[in-house]
């Protein structure tokens, strides 16, 4: 890799961190009940193919996310997915479940991908090598502190108010986000001036073997948060959990975000500090991903601890992915950035495409056992970091 020019600026990265904070909330009130709101409007639990739609677009937006930004700056972009993710909630307020509705929310899921991804490049825009663990880890820790109170809010709210209730107060929190945003992000717009096509950066990243070693983990990650998300919400409703229960179980669940995420990027920063402990976190998300096979109580505290064993090692693997592959770039590199955030919509593409084979022939529980291989295949990846 070539060497890349740095500039560190701590105040930016604490609004880029508040930021990232009040979204969030705000994602986690509706990403946990999304599916449920699929199957309302489908009439099946079979709901991959809404999410395979979603996250496709969004990853053929994402190869060509960098050409936009080139011309009109990251911080624009996020302003503009801001934007719009507001007007297709707003849609979805007066919409009863069916095939408008799910227009809506499949295009929610797209520019909700599209923000993130953006706000990803503005905080690499402001960070630097050297604290590169610190940074991600304070990042992700705050991210996900948001997170944390979401899934009971969201529970909360479609007890008592349905998801129309859901989708006001997504409206009203996202308009503050939004004019907060525009206030503090508006004048840190850098435009980069190098353009290349999909397919030469493609090529671009095929020549560089520990980076797609690095994305190979990553994809790992987002195909298991997909299969989580999606299938784990239904997989507790068929065991006869209420919402409340399950809102109460995934607050739980999202600690580790929180308490872990910080200090692993402090060890993170430390020689080879990511590679040990990105073994040690696939292992944890494989062995509780296992363990759904052998749970058959409906017990909440049960499931608390396995989701927040699952969750240990899913948010250890997040901080070391990011330190790892931040180190090895700068923020002019948004082609490779837009690249590596590719991983989510391709996890979600192919969690959806096998989720849906697996359901027509099999049972859900069947779904976290081929999760549970898939994670313990990216311990190849890891492996090849190790090369010189």
């Amino acid at each position: 890799m070539q060497k890349h020019l740095e500039h560190l600026n701590q105040k930016k990265i604490w609004i880029v961190n508040f930021v990232s904070f009040l979204l969030g909330f705000s994602d986690a009130v509706l990403i946990y009940v999304i599916s449920s709101y699929f199957k309302l409007a489908f009439g099946t639990e079979n709901v991959s193919i809404f999410y395979f739609l979603s996250y496709g677009i969004l990853f053929l937006s994402l190869l060509n996310l960098h050409r936009l930004a080139g011309k009109i700056g990251n911080a624009n972009i996020f302003f503009i997915a801001l934007f719009f993710k507001i007007i297709a909630v707003a849609f979805l307020i007066g919409l009863n479940p069916g095939a408008i509705s799910i227009f809506f929310l499949i295009l929610y899921i797209i520019f909700v991908g599209v923000g993130w991804v953006s706000l990803d490049a503005v905080l690499e825009n402001f960070s630097c090598d050297r604290e590169s663990g610190r940074i991600r880890g304070k990042h992700l820790m705050i991210m996900n502190a948001g997170f944390l109170f979401g899934p009971f809010l969201s529970a909360y709210l479609l007890s008592y108010c349905g998801f129309s209730g859901i989708f006001v107060f997504l409206v009203i929190f996202n308009i503050l986000i939004f004019i907060y945003s525009l206030v503090k992000l508006r004048k840190v717009n850098s435009v980069f001036k190098r353009k290349i096509s999909a397919s030469e950066l493609i090529r671009k990243v095929i020549r560089h073997k520990k980076v797609l070693a690095i994305y190979h983990i990553s994809f790992t990650l987002e195909f298991f948060y997909a299969l989580m998300i999606i299938y784990t919400p239904l997989y507790l409703l068929d065991m006869g959990m209420s919402w409340e229960q399950i809102g109460k179980i995934f607050t739980v669940m999202l600690l580790p975000f929180v308490f872990l995420q910080y200090p692993m990027g402090i060890l993170a920063d430390g020689k080879n500090g990511e590679k040990r402990w990105l073994i040690v976190s696939l292992f944890l998300m494989a062995f509780f991903t296992i363990a759904f096979c052998f749970i058959q109580s409906a017990n909440i505290l049960i499931w608390a601890c396995i989701l927040f064993g699952t969750r240990v090692g899913a948010a250890m693997l997040e901080v070391l992915r990011d330190s790892y592959f931040y180190k090895q770039i700068d923020g002019g590199d948004i082609d490779l950035i837009d690249f590596f955030r590719t991983a989510m919509p391709v996890g979600y593409i192919l969690a959806a495409f096998f989720s849906f084979i697996i359901l027509l022939v099999l049972p859900l529980i069947w779904i976290f056992v081929f999760l549970a291989l898939v994670i313990l295949l990216a311990l190849r990846s890891i492996f090849y970091l190790s090369k010189k």
